[in-house]
């Protein structure tokens, strides 16, 4: 199984000379198999335009499931390539709630906010709602907890096959939960089942502790919450996502070396567009 980090940002992108190496580009992870094209995306922000440069020309045939619909992890879908083409087949997994799912998906995304709303998108695309629990989706097993995130309906998932599983939350609010053993968020029930077990956890990392203070209820978790609760679960490999939009290339660098500092037990990095991973071992 190969990650490919198309998008690692937070909350809005960041463009320009002080956000390049690790990119300014909103949440986005493609997931390719046996060295063949990605089938599987996870989240759909800006960088969701770096996926079609993966598929070799070829149109998206796949999956494409979303943690929840803020901005940041929708605003890709128009403008993926890959997907806006005729002989596409996508489909499109929203955390279920009320309503019809492409009817919800179109509130942010139809006239006058956008020229064209998601079923005008070419291609096959078909819009489906996505339950907790276990699932088989574009070759992968997929299980889907809800998990505590400010402003709507929010998805962590664990992805794995036969060469490994990786835990991927982007946005959670575990102090939402409660304060936990460090005061940055309990340790839930719904995260330590998607995060045990696996060989990386990719997480929500938009603060530090230092931030946390007066962003406490802003829905995000901090870098040291992170960290614990890959020590907590015992993942071997943490990878540091959903970058704060301010946080410059140098601003991570010293980041990332102090969470490295800060486990003895964590293989710490920094998610960076254009990188991959590869499971079970890593490269890129």
């Amino acid at each position: 199984m190969r990650l490919h980090f198309c998008g690692t940002r937070g909350s809005t992108p960041a463009p320009g000379p002080d956000f390049v190496r690790y990119g300014g580009n909103t949440s986005c992870v493609a997931v390719a198999r046996d060295g063949a094209v990605p089938t599987l995306v996870v989240d759909a922000g800006t960088g969701l335009r770096a996926v079609s440069r993966l598929l070799d020309g070829q149109p998206f045939d796949g999956a494409i499931v979303l943690s929840h619909l803020h901005w940041d992890h929708t605003q890709g879908l128009p403008f993926f390539r890959g997907g806006d083409q005729p002989d596409a087949r996508v489909t499109l997994y929203l955390p279920a709630q009320d309503g019809d799912p492409e009817n919800v998906l179109a509130r942010g995304m139809s006239p006058p906010h956008f020229p064209i709303r998601p079923s005008q998108l070419r291609g096959h695309w078909r819009f489906s709602w996505l339950d907790e629990g276990e699932h088989e989706l574009a070759g992968f097993r997929v299980l889907a907890c809800e998990i505590p995130h400010k402003g709507g309906r929010t998805f962590g998932y664990r992805v794995s096959d036969a060469t490994g599983a990786f835990a991927y939350l982007s946005d959670h609010h575990p102090f939402s939960v409660g304060p936990g053993p460090t005061g940055f968020g309990e340790y839930h029930a719904a995260v330590c089942a998607l995060v045990e077990g696996a060989d990386v956890l990719i997480h929500d990392a938009q603060y530090t502790a230092e931030e946390f203070g007066e962003r406490a209820h802003f829905g995000h978790s901090t870098i040291d919450y992170a960290v614990g609760l890959a020590e907590h679960c015992a993942v071997p490999a943490l990878v540091l996502f959903h970058h704060d939009p301010p946080r410059t290339d140098a601003d991570l660098d010293a980041l990332l070396a102090g969470a490295q500092q800060a486990t003895t037990t964590v293989a710490v990095s920094a998610a960076a567009e254009g990188t991959w991973l590869d499971l079970p071992r890593c490269g890129g």
